[in-house]
This record gives C-alpha cells, structure tokens and sequence, in this order.
C-alpha cells in the first residue's frame, strides 16, 4: 500500500469518527409552562410513556396536552396521522429538530459538484466512445453532488432533547 493511499484511509477513517462528537447530549430540563417558545411550529418526536413514539410538527402546547400534526407513530398505541392531543403526563422526552442555516447545504452541494466534475471527468476520460462517456461523467457528477447536498443537509440538522419537569 502506498502513502497516498494510506494517507486517503487515514482521512476517512478521521471523519467517519467524528460522529461521536454529534452523538445526544443531556436532555434540557424544562417546565411545562416554558416549552412552547422551544417547540412551537418544528419538527418534533415525543416519546411516550407507554413505549409509543409519535412525530409530526408541534402545533400548541395547551394547559394539560401538546397538540401535534401527527406525521408517523410507532408502539403500542398508535395515533391517525393528522391533529392529536397528546396528554402532558404521557410524554417522557421531546426530540426538537430545527435546520440552522443553509451553509451546510450550500457547502455539501460545492464539494459534491467539485468532486463530481473530477471524478466524472476523469471516468469518462477513459471510455472508448464519446455518447457514453458523456452520460457516465454527467451521472457520475450528478449524483455525487446530490449526495453533498444531503450530507451538508445533515450538518444543517440541530436536535435539542428536552425532558419535562414538574
């Protein structure tokens, strides 16, 4: 194996192990009565205290139940998609998603075409017929763009935990 490609696993094993530094924190611990600036109009998973999970865009929080637009459910109780209230003594943990910005996406989206140019390039440079060689490098280009888009997209994803108190 030569230095050049040593140095390649080097790097990507680098940056597959920062993802122990995205792993959860400790949730934030909040009273009923200050969760919904935190809450309201995101995207949000509550975790019930039946073993339920339900996702969907938190809508209000009322004086005894959280109203959610319910997107997906999963356990032993389910809930219909569409509006439901959810009881405030039956949710265990909030999950908070909100998008910080777009430079994460601005910037995946760059590196992707960047890279794709290059390596489409250089894939069709090494084709024996000019018509699939144009396919292969736009293809080629396109997808690895598409794919830094989403990989900046989740650079741009924030989760906040959030456990109630009484």
């Amino acid at each position: 194996m030569t230095v050049k490609y040593q140095m390649l696993f080097l790097l990507l094993g680098l940056c597959a192990n920062q993802t122990g530094a995205m792993a959860e924190s400790k949730p934030l611990e909040l009273k009923w009565s200050e969760l919904a600036p935190m809450i309201g109009g995101h995207h949000v998973e509550l975790g019930l205290s039946e073993g339920t999970t339900v996702s969907g865009e938190a809508v209000a929080v009322r004086e005894d139940t959280l109203i959610i637009d319910v997107s997906k459910s999963s356990g032993a109780k389910q809930y219909a998609k569409g509006s439901a209230a959810i009881p405030r003594n039956s949710i265990t943990l909030i999950k908070v998603q909100r998008n910080s910005g777009t430079w994460g996406r601005t910037l995946g989206t760059v590196i992707g075409v960047v890279v794709g140019l290059g390596t489409g390039g250089y894939a069709g440079a090494h084709m024996d017929s000019a018509g699939p060689a144009i396919a292969v490098a736009v293809g080629v280009a396109s997808g690895i763009a598409v794919a830094g888009y989403y990989a900046g997209r989740n650079l741009d994803r924030r989760v906040t935990l959030i456990r109630i108190v009484p």
